[in-house]
Parts: structure tokens; C-alpha cells; sequence
């Protein structure tokens, strides 16, 4: 089993539409999910500088919809999917739970809520790479802040107040390192509730569909296989922690033997070969690397 996996945000960096254009369809693609994100995603994904598309309101439609036109190209049916926070709206499009526009909608609502929510007080994360995880953990506590991300391959993101970040890094855990993301707010913690409150209001308009791929939840890596569960799931993952630990740990148990990250790609992957190691993984950086990614999906046609 090939699963395809839909990266969060972060992964987007300044002009990393520009290739994609190049294809055939794609710009024309990308105006109908902008049209539903009320954005123009081709310009954004290509002219726009890193402070604007690091605002959350923005990165998160470009980067679902980054997402979906790379995976359009795959051109092969999608067995198993998951994404990472952001990339779990990606990968409910994928399995059908939701349609494009939906998705797109839901996304649009996303990051605004989430961007309003984090402007209300001061909080950020930062990646804690490496050191023991129960001392890491244990360091995270006693500074006040979350475990917002558990990404396997010795990667734990903390989130919370600035100053709780900031006593984490002058005094990091033995053996680790701590790197402030560029994120607006304290993302999958109860700093987000609001935004949660937002989403489930406008989650409960839409009419989700039961999945037509293996999909898998953040919130505990189990497979899913009710489209309003998932779609439940989602929402209240924007205040609570993500397990991608977890998923990675179904994908071995469920016996996947490769994995293919849609744009804009890499952090997916690079946890995959740390924490899943020989485990065949392409990341779809460009169109470049589709006919990699479709001779990985062909191994299981």
C-alpha cells in the first residue's frame, strides 16, 4: 500500500507555484479553488513576499490547494491518504469526504478563524528536534506550554506563550535543539478555541461523504471511515494536539510500503525516513518528481 500525505503549514516558501504553471491546466485549476477561497492563489503562490504568505489566512488555502493540483497530476487513483494538520482539509478532498469547493471553503474559514484567534494574545511554537522524549516533554511542561505536535522521528513541536518559548530555548533539553517556527499563533492548542467554535459552524452547512480511500486522523492516527466523523475530527483538531507519531506508526501497521508527499513537499517525508526507515518516500516538490511519485503508485496498480 502506497499512501499519499498532504503536508501543514510552513511548507509553503515565496514564488513555489511557479513550476506548476508551467503544466498544462493548472492555472486555470488553481482560479477555481480561489474562486471558492475568495484569493487569487496564482498570484499569491507566485509574486507574493514570505510575510505574506506566512499570514495564516493565506498560507493555508495555498497550501491545500497546492496539495490537490499536484495530486490531480499524480493521474493514478489514491488508495490511503492523510495529512498534517492543514493537509488533513487536503486529504478530505482526496478520500471525497468533502468536495474541492468545500474544502477550499472550509480552509478559507480555517485560516481566518485561526489567524483571529491567534491575534487576541501573544504565543507562537517551536520545533524541539532530538533528546529523550519524556525529557522533552517534561521541559515543555515546566515551561507552560503544549506539545501541540507530535511528529515522530524525534521532532516534537511546543506551543504556547512567547515567553514560555523563550525560557524553552535559553535552556533547551539535554541533547536537543529548539527552533522557532514562523507561525502566527499557538496553533492546536486551547489558544484556537474560538477559532474551533468558528468552524464547527460552518462545518456543520457542509454535507461530508463517506471516504473512498483509506483516510487517516490526526487526532489519534486511527483509520476513519465516516465521512462526519472525520470531518469532527478535523475541526476540533485545530485546538488540540497533532499525532502524526501516531499516523506514522498506522501506516507501518497497516503494512504501507511507500509514501508520496504532495506540494509544497519535503518535512513529510524527511520525518518518514527518520521514523520509518526503508520505507520508499518521494516528495512532489515540483513537477519534476511526478514521474517518481506515479512509478511508487504503479507498484501497487
Amino acid at each position: 500500500m502506497i499512501v499519499v500525505v498532504a503536508p501543514g503549514q510552513g511548507s509553503q516558501s515565496p514564488g513555489f507555484l511557479n513550476p506548476w504553471l508551467e503544466v498544462d491546466g493548472v492555472a486555470d485549476h488553481l482560479r477555481r479553488l480561489g474562486e471558492a477561497a475568495e484569493l487569487d492563489l496564482v498570484a499569491l503562490g507566485t509574486t507574493a513576499d514570505a510575510d505574506t504568505i506566512r499570514r495564516t489566512e493565506i498560507a493555508q488555502p495555498l497550501i491545500v490547494a497546492a496539495g490537490l493540483v499536484s495530486a490531480a497530476l499524480l493521474e493514478r487513483p489514491i488508495a490511503a491518504v492523510a495529512g498534517h494538520s492543514v493537509g488533513e482539509v487536503t486529504a478530505a478532498v482526496l478520500a471525497g469526504v468533502l468536495t474541492e469547493e468545500d474544502g477550499m471553503r472550509l480552509i478559507a474559514v480555517r485560516g481566518s478563524a485561526m489567524a483571529e484567534a491567534a491575534a487576541r494574545t501573544p504565543t507562537g511554537m517551536s520545533a524541539v528536534v532530538g533528546g529523550d522524549e519524556t525529557t522533552v516533554l517534561e521541559r515543555i511542561a515546566a515551561c507552560g506550554l503544549t506539545p501541540a505536535n507530535r511528529n515522530g522521528g524525534a521532532q516534537i513541536v511546543a506551543s504556547g506563550a512567547l515567553e514560555g518559548l523563550e525560557a524553552l530555548r535559553a535552556d533547551p533539553p539535554a541533547g536537543a535543539r529548539v527552533i522557532p517556527l514562523q507561525v502566527a499563533g499557538a496553533f492546536h492548542t486551547e489558544y484556537m478555541r474560538s477559532a474551533v467554535d468558528e468552524l464547527r459552524v460552518m462545518a456543520g452547512a457542509l454535507e461530508p461523504t463517506r471516504p473512498s480511500a483509506r483516510l487517516w486522523t490526526n487526532h489519534d492516527g486511527s483509520a476513519v471511515d465516516d465521512g462526519a466523523a472525520f470531518l469532527d475530527l478535523l475541526v476540533g483538531q485545530v485546538a488540540s494536539p497533532v499525532r502524526w507519531d501516531r499516523t506514522m506508526e498506522s501506516f507501518a501497521e497497516a503494512g504501507v510500503t511507500g509514501i508520496v508527499e504532495l506540494a509544497p513537499a519535503g518535512t513529510l517525508v524527511g520525518l518518514a525516513k527518520r521514523a520509518m526507515r526503508g520505507v520508499p518516500a518521494i516528495a512532489v516538490k515540483t513537477p519534476a518528481d511526478l514521474p517518481a511519485a506515479r512509478e511508487l503508485l504503479d507498484r501497487t496498480a
